[in-house]
């Protein structure tokens, strides 16, 4: 497998199918679009990862809206096909053998990536460590930092054992990976000592530490604190065993606080950090101050989110788009008609699911809001409703309104929960003036027929928590606008009026207060005056913006344009 200039992409979660759950949300899905557009591109990546056989959770809501966490199993050996060789890492002293499952990425001219799932599952392992790759997000510090071991270290160990050599650059998606850098340190110690031919220590010095920057490069998705792993020294010292001192000497260089914080041992030893929005890139700026930090926007993959009618419609109008997503912008010259009968196909086939699982019966011929996305508390998916009187008047002045909602709450994020409980009380309390569901198991399918189907994507993050999101660009894609607060790709995207709308005033990227009062009277002003009217009285200004929608964001806003960015900037460079 040598000769080629690999590039190794290492992710805690992917989304690549329905049906494998081995993702919680953005981060997983990005994951999987950015596979899917290295086949297509044809660039040499290998994906690393962790097979969780009882993936995230499966989410019940009871009638009270209380989530309701379920195990999921999914056949694994229907869906992967075992590799053969196996590698073992060292976890508080004991050997923890590792296999792998593959997974292989078809792109548009038939490239494929393979997906290497790390799994601990093996009869040759304790009992408890066999369950070490099954829970995604679960368990406490000592599971998560096992999994990371898994990941960083395991994961490079079985790429050699699968051959690759020759990896010019190991991608971290987000700090998790990060004790990759570690073990690429304690391969070049092991260089060293057998170009010596004399027995000598196999100690990691700090020189060693900087030959490993050029081969590193670290994508961070988050500016929430919470969202960046730390471990105490006393529990990386009694898990992480496996290397007997070797990084005595370096130990500051990798713990520089007297913690294991994962994002600081991704930066430090990384050639390139980028943030993942222009205005996220300012912000992760503002947090590390002493790195360099660039930023490269996120994007989805235009073949898997358009919707077939779409798909369909891009296929007569625009010819090769899915092997050049930028042509996207000759949907200016698409009639509008063609566009608003794709999208009325598209509504109706969401209308008919909702209708199908749900007791609420939703017209297709109803503006419909859409807000999906993980039920955190800095998300803010009741802003909508921060003046219900006021919302209802909008309803009946000018004309029916009815919304979906959809997304998880992490188990142990009890703020999230009751948000969604919120969400169901306000449900009910509206239910006789505003027709309201919120919809179980939100995922890869349900995301592509919500982003398609509604006819506005509403989000309403306090920024500067949003560090890109990328449903806004799925629906985008589809042809449906965005009305969101100016935080994360929203203040790349947003033309007032032409690609959607803005809630709230440009802040420039950082608040220090929560804004609810002025962002909902932003929100109710622009739906009531602007927003609603054009819908029910000025389709063909509608269907402008809807256009332009696709025209100006889908054709930039996707992982083609993103991995290009990466190959220039990090990649190859």
């Amino acid at each position: 497998m040598d000769g080629k200039d690999y590039i190794a992409y290492f992710t805690l979660e992917i989304g690549l199918d329905e049906a494998m759950p081995t993702y919680a949300g953005g981060l997983g899905v990005l994951a999987g679009d950015t596979a899917r557009a290295a086949a297509d591109l044809e660039i040499p990546m290998i994906v690393v990862t962790l097979l969780h056989r009882q993936g995230y959770f499966r989410q019940r809501i009871d009638p009270s809206g209380t989530q309701i966490e379920e195990p999921v199993s999914w056949p694994v050996a229907d869906l992967l096909q075992e590799a053969e060789p196996h590698c073992a890492v060292e976890i508080e002293g004991r050997t923890v053998r590792l296999r792998a499952w593959k997974y292989e990425v078809k792109g548009v001219n038939g490239y494929r990536v393979p997906v290497y799932f790390l799994d601990t599952a093996l009869e040759k392992n304790s009992a408890p460590d066999r369950s070490l790759t099954d829970y995604l997000y679960g368990g406490d510090d000592r599971y998560r930092l096992c999994q990371e071991i898994i990941l960083g270290i395991g994961g490079v160990r079985m790429l050699r054992a699968l051959g690759y050599r020759d990896i010019k650059r190991f991608h971290m998606n987000e700090g998790h990976a990060a004790l990759l850098t570690l073990e690429l340190a304690y391969e070049l110690a092991l260089q060293a000592w057998e170009l010596a031919y004399e027995p000598v220590r196999q100690v990691v010095t700090p020189e060693l530490v900087h030959l490993v920057k050029p081969k590193c490069v670290f994508t961070t998705h988050t500016p929430v604190p919470a969202g960046h792993d730390k471990f105490p020294l006393d529990l990386v010292h009694r898990v992480l065993t496996g290397y007997h001192g070797a990084f005595a000497e370096a130990e500051k260089e990798f713990y520089p606080e007297g913690v294991l914080n994962m994002t600081a041992l991704a930066l430090d030893n990384s050639h390139y950090i980028n943030g993942v929005a222009k205005r996220h890139g300012k912000v992760t700026r503002q947090m590390f101050a002493e790195y360099k930090i660039d930023f490269i926007t996120n994007g989805v993959h235009a073949a898997t989110w358009a919707s077939r009618p779409i798909a369909e419609l891009f296929d007569r109008r625009i010819p090769g788009w899915r092997e050049d997503n930028s042509s996207l912008r000759y949907a200016l010259s698409i009639p509008k008609r063609e566009i608003w009968e794709a999208h009325r196909q598209a509504k109706q086939a969401l209308i008919e699911q909702v209708n199908g699982i749900s007791s609420v019966d939703m017209d297709p011929d109803v503006f419909t809001l859409g807000f999906a996305r993980r039920a955190a508390v800095y998300k803010r998916a009741d802003l909508l409703f921060w003046d219900t009187a006021r919302l209802t008047e909008i309803s009946a002045r000018s004309g029916p309104l009815q919304i979906i909602y959809a997304g998880k709450a992490h188990p142990r994020d009890q703020g999230g929960k009751d948000l969604i409980k919120r969400i169901f009380q306000i449900k009910e309390a509206l239910k006789e003036k505003i027709k309201i569901v919120y919809l179980e198991e939100y995922g890869i399918g349900l995301a592509k027929v919500l982003t398609a189907g509604v006819d506005l994507w509403l989000n309403t993050p306090q920024p500067p928590l949003e560090a890109s999101g990328t449903s806004g660009m799925k629906a985008a894609l589809n042809g449906v606008p965005s009305f969101s607060v100016l935080d994360g790709w929203w203040a790349e995207g947003c033309i007032e009026g032409v690609t959607g709308w803005a809630i709230g005033k440009d802040d420039g990227g950082w608040q220090d207060h929560d804004n609810r009062a002025e962002d909902a009277q932003s929100l109710y002003n622009k739906l009531e005056i602007i927003i609603m009217p054009m819908f029910y009285n000025e389709g063909e200004r509608y269907t402008e913006v809807m256009r332009n929608a696709i025209a100006l964001n889908g054709s930039f806003f996707n992982t083609e344009r993103m991995l290009n960015q990466y190959i220039t900037k990090a990649y190859y460079k």
